[in-house]
């Protein structure tokens, strides 16, 4: 079974048009951007014309079974709404929505229409990552005690976009969805969190307004902890020493750490073994297919693929739109949480919107 595919939003979607055409069990149908010029560029560079600026010739095609959104925050729970309506299963980059308020309907679309939602939580799916989940639920390292994620990264270039010193900017929702899907895959019954953080003098001097520096506890209904950092305006520490992105555990026979962008991964297995693992340019090709690391279609492809299996073989894809809304909750809490220096329960900001995960 192959999946006819649009893209909706060609920044971010630009690693989804790799992925769509290198992918055997995905056909890319159509490209949409509001921006012509966007859609030229992208048509020249992946030698793909079907490209339209209106969302509408996306929605009104029946050849498309899936569409995948890239497009900003607060447009993304009108866009899944008009493809859930239209019959169309949904893939959205995260975090998932900006406005929990749009939860239920979204829910209840998604049931009615009987078509599947999945969030590109993209972490999850880098080798490493992959690794690291397939060694833990063999057992690997034992009973899981707790988890550690942070995601540290200089990024002062990206404060040269105007839109970047806008007060709706955040780095709590841009930058630190990664660690915490990491902490919710592992513990995904996180009941309260609490987080301190901080405007760094680099982000006073670039002009940003909200938290550039971050630490947070997470405590779960078993009673077990987490820990997730962010810090994105600071030097950080040679590749060899520290990744930008880490998710590390610890359990009661071992522990494991895998990183990114470094396509590495240690672990200490219940037997007493202690290994390092990487790998190389063939997977460095793989997951990195542009300028830099600035894009990362393999981890797109992996899980566009998983999406696929999904529909084909009717299992639900992780995460579906159930842990997407909770995982916005949780950021909700731990944004309140910076704000007034409290402990916050998720089940409070789920209440507030009458919510029922």
């Amino acid at each position: 079974m192959i999946l006819n595919i649009a893209v909706l939003g060609l920044g971010e979607g630009r690693s989804t048009i790799s992925a769509s055409l290198a992918s055997e069990k995905l056909n890319l149908v159509k490209i949409c951007d509001r921006n012509e010029e966007l859609c030229r560029q992208r048509a020249n560079e992946f030698h793909f014309d079907a490209y339209t600026t209106k969302y509408d010739d996306l929605l009104n095609d029946p050849d498309i079974d899936v569409i995948a959104i890239y497009t900003p925050d607060h447009l993304h729970a009108g866009h899944i709404r008009q493809a859930l309506i239209h019959g169309k299963h949904v893939v959205c980059t995260k975090p998932f929505i900006h406005d929990l308020s749009h939860a239920r309907e979204l829910i209840e679309l998604s049931e009615k229409n009987n078509r599947k939602v999945f969030v590109g939580q993209s972490s999850r799916f880098f080798e490493p990552m992959k690794r690291q989940r397939t060694d833990f639920e063999k057992g690997v390292i034992g009973d899981l005690i707790t988890v550690e994620a942070f995601y540290n990264a200089d990024h002062r270039w990206f404060l040269n976009k105007d839109w970047s010193l806008k007060s709706e900017f955040k780095w709590l929702y841009g930058g630190l969805s990664h660690p915490v899907d990491f902490i919710r895959w592992y513990l995904p019954e996180i009941e309260e969190v609490v987080g301190y953080g901080m405007l760094s003098q680099n982000g006073v001097k670039a002009g940003l307004k909200n938290e550039d520096t971050m630490h947070f506890i997470f405590r779960a209904k078993d009673g077990r902890i987490a820990r997730v950092s962010g810090i994105y305006t600071s030097p950080v520490q040679p590749a060899m020493r520290e990744s930008e992105m880490s998710c590390i555990l610890r359990g009661t026979e071992g522990a494991s750490q895998a990183d990114y962008h470094e396509l590495r991964y240690s672990v200490t297995t219940r037997e007493g073994e202690e290994k390092i693992i990487t790998w190389g340019e063939d997977f460095k090709n793989y997951y990195f297919r542009f300028e830099g690391q600035s894009h990362h279609a393999g981890e797109y492809q992996n899980y566009l693929e998983y999406f696929a299996d999904s529909i084909e073989q009717n299992f639900t894809a992780y995460p579906d739109i159930r842990e997407g809304i909770g995982t916005v909750a949780l950021l909700q809490a731990m944004d309140r949480s910076l704000q007034t220096g409290e402990k916050i329960k998720i089940d409070d900001i789920l209440k507030e919107y009458n919510i029922n995960l």
